[in-house]
């Protein structure tokens, strides 16, 4: 039987790092993480602990890897799957992972290894191609939300169609000075929503032949508000905003400069919720309870006759408010 020594060895590394890969991966370099996860799967090396539950037919337990932490959305999306889980013996255990701005997740190199999950659902996290053949070849069941990935289940909405419902709303509204506020990318590694949004907002913008002044930012309204300050100086009367989150800060910022919304200023968020609600605020609407439930159906049915990927696109609405 291999043992972590042996994955070590192989791997030229200490038995101490080959454990922090498979416990706490996110502490190692991208670099040894890969040589200890080739080493892994060169050897076969399953943990202990996990041995008897590998050899189950299943574990009954799913995983979620979600930015919990930084998008108040991601919990509609959770409040969708555990509706679709229902009354089934199914524990699901979540994956917290900081912001969907940053690269693949180091937590997806190692769960697949431990033998804990029977599938996963990940969201807004891009698969690099190393990962991806990875969850491939150990015959993970995947499904992406907000991604796609060839070889993979996905959910997915049109995001460069929802930045074209923004641009469209606004141009009708007789608005010729435009801004953009997103987030800031913290990988070019991939395309994140906030890029195909303001793709989308841009393109159509584009068509009528104005531009956006474009402002990125942390996810956080705090900071939102900053560089809403600065967009605003520069005398814009409208601004698209990747999430309602980011719109908060610019209604903020137009209210601690005297500027009225909307005849001033007018603002379109991204989303819809409970915040959108009591602001006020235009936004495109995601069904983001419906991709959830899409997305663990999808799972679901994947653990009880695997077939061929699926990919489910859902449809975006603008919803009209006051501030617009």
């Amino acid at each position: 039987m291999t043992t972590i020594r042996d994955v070590a060895d192989e791997a030229g590394v200490s038995i101490s790092t080959v454990s922090l890969v498979l416990n706490s991966p996110e502490r190692v370099s991208d670099p040894t993480r890969r040589r200890v996860l080739a080493a892994v799967d060169a050897l076969g090396f399953v943990p202990k602990a996990e041995a008897v539950a590998r050899a189950r037919r299943g574990v009954g337990r799913v995983g979620v890897l979600a930015p919990y932490s930084s998008y108040p959305s991601v919990a509609r999306r959770l409040a969708g799957m555990l509706d679709a889980v229902g009354r089934r013996p199914i524990e699901v255990v979540l994956f917290d992972q900081e912001s969907a701005a940053r690269s693949s997740s180091p937590l997806l190199g190692s769960l697949p290894v431990t033998g804990r999950l029977d599938g996963i659902i990940v969201v807004s996290q891009p698969l690099d191609e190393a990962i991806a053949t990875r969850l491939g070849e150990l015959r993970l069941a995947t499904v992406l939300v907000d991604v796609r990935h060839p070889g993979f289940d996905s959910v997915h909405t049109d995001d460069a169609a929802g930045g074209r419902l923004a641009a469209g709303h606004l141009l009708a509204r007789g608005h010729r000075r435009f801004a953009f506020l997103g987030e800031a990318q913290r990988s070019d590694r991939y395309v994140s929503p906030s890029q195909r949004r303001l793709a989308g907002f841009r393109a159509a913008l584009a068509e009528a032949g104005l531009d956006a002044g474009v402002r990125l930012t942390d996810h956080r309204v705090g900071q939102a508000l900053a560089a809403a300050r600065g967009l605003l100086s520069a005398e814009v009367t409208a601004v698209f905003a990747a999430s309602d989150t980011l719109a908060a800060g610019v209604m903020r910022a137009a209210h601690e400069l005297g500027l009225a919304v909307p005849a001033d200023v007018a603002v379109v968020g991204f989303d819809d919720g409970e915040l959108a609600e009591a602001l006020d605020l235009t936004t495109v609407r995601q069904p983001l309870e419906e991709s959830g439930r899409t997305a663990m159906e999808l799972l679901l049915r994947r653990l009880d006759a695997p077939g061929n990927p699926r990919e489910v696109a859902l449809q975006l609405e603008l919803v009209e408010r006051g501030s617009s």
